[in-house]
């Protein structure tokens, strides 16, 4: 007699078994998030003290500062794929993150009557709309845009330099050097994208509301929590699986990869591609609470800034690259209010200091180690440290218990 076929699952059914503590700390974090506007809103009508407490130290402001930074965890995600995954330190992100933000930007520079060109164009003598910019009259075409432009480049400068197998820091070079094409390509283009001066988007409008108001403001956070959420979850799904698993063979062993008969090429193209598409989202998401888009966003600075959130907060985990990204931003807001002069010489020590001591960021310390020093400050006395997952088995606990319950022999 056969045995009936077993259901295999859902895709999502199969990721849920697969989420840990982490990961529900995650998402537990993202929903408080969400909730923020609301309860600010609720306990400042109710004229408690906690609610004009919130509305004093907690301005739309800090909101709206809070969306900059939960956008740009959306990109720490990205370069985690990239970077913790797969072995591949690319420092020229900016360039993706950039390509979504000006997509963005050109949408909401065209919400004007019919006949009229964005201010910029009559600076420099354009009297018709290029041709680059019809497809953005268009929120659907724009929103692809936003993500498909930025992950085509990726997967395209992704083929050109893993066809001939570079890889390691000449991979990190060859990314910076595209960097700094595009960030000099941008900065000359006056009569299509207003050059250094960029675009602005604080304002303009969209469906009829100014994109700075409050209103509008509020909407665009909730929507970068939603996105957050939503590439986290990809990333998980891409991570947990048989895809997940060749990634992290390519970045510990390439080579028997190749010889087991896999094509690393096609996996690592694919997969910078779809990073370069996170950061085309995390791009457009950013510019719109940021109010402008400039070549600036393409300094080597900030790309290499991106890959210190990442560390910080622990490679291949993910969520390790959206608490470092927060972690790290909300130092540099704070310190930078208190010591505008020298809080760059903070951020540079907050990096060594997680190199050498917390080589595997703050997450994977506490996976490897805090978890365990935990435990065993609780319990009272030191327990065996091995994998986490070996210790928790039922068959080794079953095996210790009947070892150490055997009476001693004579």
């Amino acid at each position: 007699m056969q045995n009936p076929p077993q259901n295999p699952g859902s895709p999502l059914g199969k990721l849920l078994k697969k989420l840990g503590w982490s990961d529900y700390a995650l998402f537990g974090a993202v929903l408080v998030f969400a909730c923020i506007p609301l309860i600010i809103a609720v306990l400042s009508l109710s004229d408690w003290v906690v609610g004009q407490w919130l509305l004093k130290n907690f301005p739309f402001l800090r909101l709206r500062l809070m969306g900059r930074f939960l956008s740009l965890a959306i990109i720490a995600l990205g370069i985690d794929l990239i970077w913790g995954y797969t072995g591949l330190l690319s420092l020229g992100h900016g360039i993706f993150f950039a390509l979504g933000g000006y997509a963005f930007a050109m949408y909401l520079n065209l919400q004007l009557p019919d006949g009229q060109l964005p201010e910029f164009f009559g600076l420099y003598g354009v009297d018709k709309l290029p041709l680059i910019w019809q497809p953005f009259h268009s929120l659907p075409i724009t929103l692809l845009a936003m993500v498909l432009v930025p992950g085509a480049i990726a997967a395209l400068l992704g083929y050109l330099i893993f066809r001939n197998r570079i890889k390691g820091v000449y991979f990190s070079i060859l990314t910076q050097a595209a960097l700094l094409v595009f960030y000099n390509f941008f900065n000359g283009q006056q009569k299509l994208i207003n050059g250094t001066n960029g675009l602005k988007t604080d304002t303009e409008r969209i469906f009829g509301y100014l994109a700075s108001s409050d209103g509008a403001q509020l909407v665009f956070y909730e929507l970068t929590v939603v996105a957050l959420l939503l590439v986290y979850i990809l990333c998980r799904w891409l991570t947990s699986g048989r895809f997940g698993r060749i990634l992290m063979a390519i970045r510990d062993d390439e080579t028997r990869v190749r010889f087991t008969g896999y094509d690393p090429t096609g996996f690592k193209v694919l997969v910078f591609g779809i990073s370069g598409a996170i950061a085309g989202l995390s791009g457009g998401l950013y510019t719109v609470q940021t109010g402008i888009i400039t070549p600036s966003i393409m300094d080597v600075a900030f790309s290499i800034e991106m890959v210190i959130w990442v560390a910080v907060g622990g490679r291949a985990t993910l969520v390790g690259a959206v608490l470092g990204t927060l972690l790290v931003r909300l130092a540099q807001s704070s310190l930078s209010e208190q010591f505008p002069e020298v809080w760059l010489f903070f951020q540079g020590a907050l990096f060594l200091i997680v190199v050498t001591v917390l080589p595997n960021g703050i997450v994977g310390w506490w996976q490897e180690q805090g978890i365990v020093q935990l435990r065993n400050l609780f319990r009272g006395k030191p327990q065996l440290a091995t994998f986490p997952s070996l210790e928790e088995d039922p068959l080794v606990q079953e095996e210790r218990q009947q070892f150490e319950g055997e009476p001693e022999e004579p």
